[in-house]
């Protein structure tokens, strides 16, 4: 962040900017030392310390521009966050919440969505799943959908239509000054470009208008073993994947279940593997793509069928709550016999304990094609995108979750390309892991000519 920005920490200043933004916005402001504060600026992610100056629920657009231009008279920065998903601390920030936000809007007839910057995808796909289209969502419906596609967006329907970064039309936004406006590819062509895949770092966006993608017939579900059958699946994983057709994704994953009273029986304490699967087709058509998991004996689950696009998030069965975590990707160029060996040696024996679980999504398709006039996401050339998570129960865990991320991704280190998805940045590290040099330079100078005095705070600052 700029210097300029450095924030207000004084108890004059503080009470001072409380006044401005309670006199500026319909919604509700608190400020340290306010009653609900703490909840208020309180993170998904527990773990994450928030220290921020104060926190607006905005009401809509307008209590949007307010804040942002209250901000740049009093020198502070502003962070954006709908729920919570973001893994940035935003020091003596304001925190605008725009969970408030959430209108979706549905042109079928132009397969197109305006959705407001509070909107979850949850609330998209089931706007747009009545008209047999989808949007863009990846495995949870509980986060937001502006978020999501401002850092890229991986989702289950990449391999078939890319980024969701690339269907976006348009950014309804509010600049530096606080001005508010529409941005589109013709309008103003490089902040448009950097919106789309280089994160919140540029303007605050209020709304965005979106292609939808037809999703007329949807497949998809979870596959179920113990953990024992890790090497069967994998070798099948990587046999259906390397003839996917573009409309097929499925993702192996290690999964470690916690030996708790509300999960299950039989999946409580189990260490377990799976292949989650969506196919944008019939089911019979996707059940024969997918045959040679059905020749691996001992599944515990099979979930596969027929499911709504509003279902969506559904499939694998992501927690929905606040989960304290420590998370590592990595972006794999190759899963030959080697890799796999390596893959399941630096993951076992048995179990991914400390880890909840090991993912690999197998990515190409569209993902792996240049996109003219694409946004900042630009294309990923490498086929499989490798995510370790581990929950942090207690402090004490940080260290053993962190050496067994570390133990992994060294085994694997031969097949890693060293690039990370945006949006699979962990807490700490630099937006400069997820753009070549020559698409982050560019971004800087998006950054430097539209808000020079660092006014708005992103999760991975291109600057930092």
């Amino acid at each position: 962040m700029d210097d300029s920005m450095s924030g207000t920490t004084g108890l004059d200043d503080l009470t001072s900017l409380g006044h401005d933004l309670r006199r500026s916005v319909r919604g509700r402001v608190l400020v340290r030392g306010d009653e609900g504060f703490d909840v208020a600026r309180a993170p998904w992610d527990p773990a994450v310390e928030q220290n921020v100056l104060a926190v607006v629920d905005a009401e809509d657009a307008a209590d949007a521009a307010a804040v942002a231009a209250v901000a740049r008279l009093a020198g502070v920065g502003v962070a954006t966050q709908p729920y919570g998903h973001a893994p940035s601390r935003f020091e003596g920030a304001i925190l605008l919440r725009t969970g408030r936000m959430r209108g979706v809007r549905v042109d079928a007839e132009l397969r197109s969505a305006r959705v407001e910057a509070g909107a979850t995808w949850g609330d998209v796909l089931s706007a747009a799943g009545e008209h047999g289209l989808t949007g863009l969502a990846g495995s949870t419906a509980v986060v937001s959908a502006t978020g999501f596609t401002l850092g890229g967006g991986l989702s289950w329907f990449s391999r078939a239509y890319g980024f969701a970064a690339d269907s976006v039309r348009a950014f309804e936004v509010v600049d530096s000054h606080g001005d508010r406006g529409r941005v589109t590819a013709a309008s103003d062509p490089d902040l448009f470009w950097a919106l789309r895949g280089g994160g919140g770092d540029f303007a605050l966006v209020t709304a965005m208008e979106i292609d939808l993608h037809p999703a007329p017939s949807l497949y998809g579900g979870r596959l179920l073993w113990p953990a024992a059958r890790a090497q069967e699946v994998l070798t099948a994983f990587r046999s259906v994947t390397a003839k996917a057709p573009d409309e097929l994704s499925v993702w192996f994953q290690l999964l470690q279940f916690p030996p708790l009273p509300d999960v299950p029986e039989p999946l409580r304490g189990l260490s377990a593997v799976t292949a989650d699967v969506t196919f944008l087709g019939q089911p019979e058509e996707g059940r024969a793509l997918l045959r040679e998991f059905d020749a691996i004996p001992g599944a515990i689950l099979d979930t596969r069928d027929r499911i709504e696009v509003a279902h969506l998030g559904g499939v694998c069965a992501e927690p929905t709550e606040p989960t304290p975590s420590l998370f590592r990707g990595e972006l794999l160029t190759a899963l030959d016999d080697a890799a796999a060996a390596a893959l399941l040696a630096s993951s076992g024996p048995g179990t991914v304990a400390p880890l909840a679980c090991v993912q690999v999504r197998h990515l190409g398709g569209a993902l792996a094609r240049p996109t003219e006039n694409g946004g900042a996401c630009g294309h990923i050339e490498e086929p499989y995108l490798l995510g370790m998570l581990g929950v942090l129960a207690t402090p004490e865990a940080a260290g053993p979750i962190r050496d067994r991320q570390a133990s992994i991704a060294r085994a694997l280190t031969p097949y890693t390309s060293g690039r990370k998805p945006f949006t699979f940045l962990a807490h700490g590290e630099s937006a400069a892991a997820a753009f070549p040099g020559d698409v982050l330079a560019r971004l800087r100078d998006v950054k430097r000519d539209r808000d020079p005095r660092g006014v708005f705070r992103s999760n991975h600052p291109v600057l930092g």
